[in-house]
């Protein structure tokens, strides 16, 4: 079961909601798999997100890929959800920790999938700490981004119909790193 640890409310009225638990299991109108730019999903939640989702995930990913060519980190791709309880998968490829500029990759990354969720009319959207894990990124530098990018993004569009956004967090290490980014974010806030 998904536990909200604490949410945040934007001036426009939008919500930040800090989850542990499964992604795959958000009722949301999309969750984001942090993906590779050739959308092949053999491993990490991308294979995990195919393999609960189903083929068409993989089918409509590779068709995508075709004829859109690789995905970047500013402007993801998106396909059915299959089985999962959300209607859309968006892809956001998040940097391969090494690769050089990693904040930035990961902050457009962000950026494009929020946009990328107001072109489609959604409302709600859940996020994976992307690139922390088979691609190394590390989880206190990747949530100060994730935080920023999502922070900015809202104050950049305070009239967003994106109501509520979660990042949606699996296993504790993870989790603990963001829980103690979210409330260093907000105490300098006070």
């Amino acid at each position: 079961m998904n536990t909200v640890q604490d949410s945040y409310k934007f001036s426009g009225g939008q919500h930040l909601e800090l989850v542990q638990g499964d992604i795959t299991t958000e009722k949301v109108d999309a969750i984001v798999n942090a993906a590779n730019s050739r959308l092949m999903h053999a491993g990490g939640l991308a294979a995990i997100i195919s393999r609960k989702g189903g083929g068409a995930i993989q089918q409509e990913s590779a068709a995508w890929v075709r004829a859109h060519g690789p995905v970047s980190h500013s402007e993801p791709a998106y396909t059915s959800a299959g089985s999962l309880p959300c209607s859309k998968v968006i892809h956001a490829v998040g940097p391969v920790w090494g690769s050089g500029d990693e904040a930035a990759k990961l902050a457009s990354a962000v950026r494009g999938s929020l946009a990328l969720a107001e072109r489609l009319e959604l409302t709600s959207i859940a996020f994976p700490a992307i690139s922390t894990g088979i691609f190394g990124f590390p989880k206190d530098l990747a949530a100060k981004t994730i935080f920023a990018a999502i922070r900015d993004y809202f104050r950049e569009h305070p009239s967003s119909r994106l109501m509520q956004v979660r990042i949606t967090l699996f296993d504790q290490p993870t989790s603990d790193a963001f829980t103690q980014v979210w409330k260093g974010m907000h105490a300098e806030d006070e």
